[in-house]
């Protein structure tokens, strides 16, 4: 049988090797250091219009740029997203009411005269109030959803010995697989300049529902054999368990990335940041759920803590038992 709880010390090592540089990639300025998020915020989070034009013809990243300082908005941001196309990040514009033309209409006749004919103008427009209520209500589903998983875990292996360690182990694995998720969008951020918006939120609330639903299938193994065989070191239990589970929990994120990369690759633009979170989840939710969630049980077990990253156990160590798993 394979020995996967024996060299636990390495899954940690690998994990907190990631974690890191997840850290390291959000502490960066503009990041932590500076009081940022370490990612690169949507409009979602701080406010302002965004214009997804579509020229006639190819158009040049800093003739637009000059144009939208001509209008007086020095502070626009133009990024290219094709050889006609361009995406205009503002402050809020201002939509007027009434026949009077608005500073929308306004970029679009001057950018047709001053550049070319326009085929398409895609606008959307956050306010600063609704970008702080994004925030705070981005905020508290996390913490509520991670409060309930603690909760129903709890419950659920309620006739477990110690059953908040079940719980406890999923929230750890929960926060090891958004840090993770964080950095690398935070990455992604900084070097191809890849947005953070609402559906960002969705994703990782997807990704903690899917990562607890993978926890809890092998964690059910194990409560399942701890009642089964109470004469078992709790370690080997655990490591039956995994080598029992591993081949469905694989196969079911194997068929799941499948269907997510189909969809990353012929999905929309407006899709493919929730797919790309999500893609990234199911890898790190199945890492966690079997090298991660299933390990704190077992250095829990063993009052391993302080040797945490111990790369080379003695064998004959001795185990508190199932007792206090």
């Amino acid at each position: 049988m394979l020995d996967i709880v024996g060299k636990r010390g390495w899954y940690f090592l690998f994990s907190a090797i990631i974690i890191v540089i997840a850290l390291i990639s959000l502490i960066m300025p503009p990041g932590w250091a500076t009081l940022n998020s370490g990612l690169n915020p949507g409009i979602d989070f701080t406010s302002g219009s965004v214009l997804d034009v579509t020229f006639s013809e190819p158009v040049d990243q800093n003739l637009v740029y000059e144009e939208m300082k001509n209008l007086g908005h020095p502070e626009a941001l133009v990024q290219t997203t094709g050889a006609n196309s361009v995406i205009i990040r503002t402050k809020v514009l201002n939509e007027s009411e009434g026949s009077s033309e608005s500073e929308r209409q306004s970029i679009q006749r001057h950018l047709e005269k001053a550049i070319s004919p326009i085929d398409s103008l895609a606008f959307d427009s956050i306010s600063p109030i609704i970008a702080r209520e994004t925030i705070r209500n981005a905020v508290f589903a996390m913490l509520a959803a991670s409060v309930f998983i603690l909760m129903y875990i709890w419950y659920a292996f309620r006739r477990a010995p110690k059953a908040y360690r079940y719980g406890i182990s999923a929230i750890i694995a929960l926060v090891h697989d958004t840090i993770i998720i964080l950095g690398l969008f935070s990455i992604l951020g900084k070097t191809i300049g890849m947005e953070v918006n609402a559906t960002f939120i969705i994703g990782i609330l997807t990704v903690a529902g899917y990562s607890v639903n993978d926890t809890i299938v092998v964690f059910d193994r194990i409560r399942e054999n701890v009642i089964r065989h109470p004469e078992r070191e709790f370690t080997s239990l655990v490591n039956t368990s995994i080598v029992e589970t591993i081949g469905r929990s694989m196969n079911t994120s194997l068929t799941t990335f499948v269907v997510l990369l189909a969809l990353l690759l012929i999905g929309g633009d407006s899709i493919r940041g929730l797919i790309l979170v999500v893609a990234a989840g199911v890898i790190v939710g199945t890492y966690s759920s079997i090298f991660i969630a299933s390990q704190f049980l077992v250095i829990w077990d063993r009052k391993e803590f302080r040797s945490i990253f111990q790369l080379r156990k003695n064998r004959t160590e001795p185990s508190t038992g199932n007792s206090s798993a």
